[in-house]
C-alpha cells in the first residue's frame, strides 16, 4: 500500500525504549522511502487531541541515530484514555458532547496521516485498538501500528516488551549502591521496591541480574565484606502467595546470622491485602484514568517493611524504589536489538496495509509480527515456572509458595 505520511506518538509511563523506537522508525522510513513525511504528536494522545505535532525535518532524519542513545521520550508522554470521555472533558482535551475518538480520528485526517505508530504499554495499545476499531467502523482509511513498551513485561500475547531488559539491568545496578546502606546500622532490613503492578517478571529478573553481578565482586569476609550481606534474601511477586509469619521466621534467622536482610519486592505483591486493609479502615484508594490503583500513594514497600520490622527484630528499615531510575534509562544492547526487529516489522506492516501491535507472538511460535489488536491486553502474569526463577528461589532458600490468581 502507498504510505505518504506517518504519525508517531509515545504514551503511558516511560520505558528505556521510547526515544530509540522513535529514532528507529525515522531511520527505517528514511531508508525504505525518504519521500514519506513523518510527524510526531507531542505528549501522546494528549497532543493528538490538541493537534500538537512536530515535523520531522531533514536535519532530524540525519541525526535520528542519536535518539537511540537516550532514555525518556523527546516528544513527551501522557496518560489519556480516549474512551474515558469524562476524564478528557475534565482535562480540557474535548468539549462537552465531543467524542474523543472522533476528534482524534479527525485530527489524523486533517494532518493527512496514513499510518499512526503508537509506542506504549497495554493501556496505550488497547487505546490504539479502540481507535483502530473506531476508524474501521467509520470508514477512515488509516492503519494503526503499535509497539509494546512496558518494563512490567506483561502484555498478551507479546513474548518480550521493549525496555524490560534494560529496566531490570538498571534496577540491578541501582541496588548495588543501595545495598551498601546495610553498613549504616546493625540489624538492617532493606526493601527494594521494583515496578510491576500485576506481573512480577521485572522484580524477579532484576534480582537474577543483580545476583549475577555479585559473582564478579572480590569480597573480603575477614573484615566483614561478605557476599551474604549483599545478597538477595527474598523475592516477592504478585503471582505467589506470601506467608508473612513463615517468612519472618526465615528472615529473622538470616538477620541473626548476617546482620542484614535484603528483599526484592514487586510493587503489586500482596496488593489485594493492602487495599482491603486500607478500605476497611475507611481510607480512599485512588485510581487513575484507566482505573489502575495509584500505587505510588499506597507504598507497598513501606507496608512490607512495617510487616517485617518487628517480626524479624530489625533495628532500622530502608525502602528504596528503583523504578524512576530504571525506566528513563537509555536501552542496552539486548533491547536495541529487540527495538530494531520491532521497527523493521512495524514499517513492513505499514506498507503491507496491516494494523496491530508488533512483537514476538507467543501464540504463533514467537514469530515477530503485527499481532491483532483484539488479542492485546495487559496484566499477563509472570510465569513462575521458568527454570531460572526456580533456581533463584532455591539458591536463596525461599520456599516457592502457592500460586495466586492474578487474572483480575
Amino acid at each position: 500500500m502507498t504510505v505518504k505520511k506517518v504519525g508517531i506518538l509515545t504514551a503511558g509511563g516511560l520505558a528505556p525504549c521510547l526515544s530509540a523506537a522513535i529514532g528507529g522508525l525515522i531511520q527505517r522510513y528514511t531508508e525504505t522511502d525518504p519521500s514519506v513525511e513523518i510527524i510526531c504528536y507531542k505528549n501522546g494522545y494528549y497532543g493528538l487531541l490538541k493537534g500538537m505535532s512536530i515535523q520531522v525535518t531533514p536535519e532530524i532524519r540525519a541525526r535520528a541515530e542519536d535518539l537511540l542513545k537516550f532514555g525518556g521520550s523527546p516528544i513527551g508522554n501522557s496518560r489519556v484514555k480516549l474512551t474515558n470521555i469524562e476524564d478528557c472533558v475534565k482535562r480540557g482535551l474535548v468539549k462537552e458532547g465531543e467524542d474523543p475518538q472522533k476528534k482524534a480520528a479527525d485530527q489524523l485526517i486533517a494532518d493527512g496521516v496514513d499510518v499512526l505508530h503508537t509506542i506504549g504499554g497495554d493501556d496505550t495499545n488497547t487505546a490504539a485498538a479502540d481507535l483502530a476499531k473506531y476508524l474501521a467502523e467509520n470508514d477512515y482509511q488509516l492503519r494503526v501500528i503499535g509497539m509494546p513498551k512496558t518494563i512490567d513485561n506483561d502484555v498478551y500475547p507479546i513474548a518480550q516488551s521493549l525496555g524490560a531488559y534494560t529496566a531490570a539491568e538498571q534496577g540491578a545496578r541501582y541496588f548495588e549502591n543501595a545495598v551498601a546502606e546495610h553498613n549504616s546500622n546493625p540489624r538492617m532490613l532493606i526493601v527494594h521496591e521494583v515496578m510491576g503492578r500485576h506481573c512480577g517478571w521485572l522484580a524477579a529478573y532484576t534480582a537474577k541480574l543483580y545476583r549475577e553481578r555479585l559473582e564478579g565482586k572480590p569480597f573480603l569476609p575477614e573484615i566483614g565484606l561478605t557476599k551474604e550481606r549483599h545478597d538477595v534474601h527474598a523475592v516477592y511477586v504478585p503471582e505467589l502467595a506470601i506467608d508473612i509469619e513463615a517468612e519472618a521466621d526465615r528472615l529473622r534467622g538470616l538477620l541473626d546470622e548476617h546482620d542484614a536482610v535484603n528483599i526484592f519486592l514487586s510493587e503489586g505483591a500482596g496488593i489485594d491485602d493492602i487495599v482491603a486493609q486500607k478500605e476497611a479502615a475507611g481510607e480512599e484508594v485512588l485510581r487513575d484514568a484507566f482505573g489502575h490503583l495509584r500505587l505510588e500513594l499506597i507504598n507497598p514497600g513501606d507496608y512490607f517493611a512495617k510487616q517485617f520490622k518487628d517480626k524479624i527484630g530489625a533495628e532500622k528499615v530502608l525502602v528504596q524504589k528503583s523504578g524512576y531510575y530504571s525506566r528513563a534509562a537509555a536501552p542496552n544492547a539486548k533491547d536495541l536489538n529487540l527495538i530494531k526487529g520491532c521497527v523493521d516489522t512495524a514499517v513492513q506492516a505499514a506498507f503491507a496495509g496491516e494494523s496491530g501491535v508488533v512483537g514476538h507472538d507467543e501464540d504463533k511460535d514467537n514469530i515477530m509480527r503485527a499481532c491483532e489488536f483484539e488479542r492485546i491486553k495487559g496484566g499477563k502474569p509472570f510465569d513462575t515456572r521458568v527454570p531460572w526463577f526456580d533456581e533463584l528461589l532455591a539458591d536463596i532458600g525461599q520456599p516457592k509458595g502457592a500460586v495466586v490468581d492474578t487474572s483480575h
